[in-house]
């Protein structure tokens, strides 16, 4: 999802309203758990093989790094 579809998606809801985000908790009963947002910032990611799905890298896993073949891409994230 982009900015710009977010934005769109968002413009029929009340400004008022607060916003939350949900996951699987991973436990036994399969509860999704929906904390509020309490950031939203620019980060880095990266696909990780080992979790099947993009990770944020810690501010010295960034693109400076020796590996070249890494595909590392500027995203904003919602915390």
């Amino acid at each position: 999802m982009k900015v710009s579809e977010l934005i769109e998606l968002l413009e029929g809801f009340d400004a008022e309203a607060e916003i939350h985000f949900t996951y699987g908790y991973n436990d036994y009963w399969r509860t999704q758990v929906a904390p509020a947002v309490r950031d939203v910032f620019e980060g880095e990611v990266e696909y990780s093989e080992y979790h099947r799905t993009d990770k944020l890298l810690e501010a010295y896993e960034g693109p400076e790094d020796d590996d070249d073949d890494r595909v590392v891409r500027k995203v904003v994230v919602i915390q």
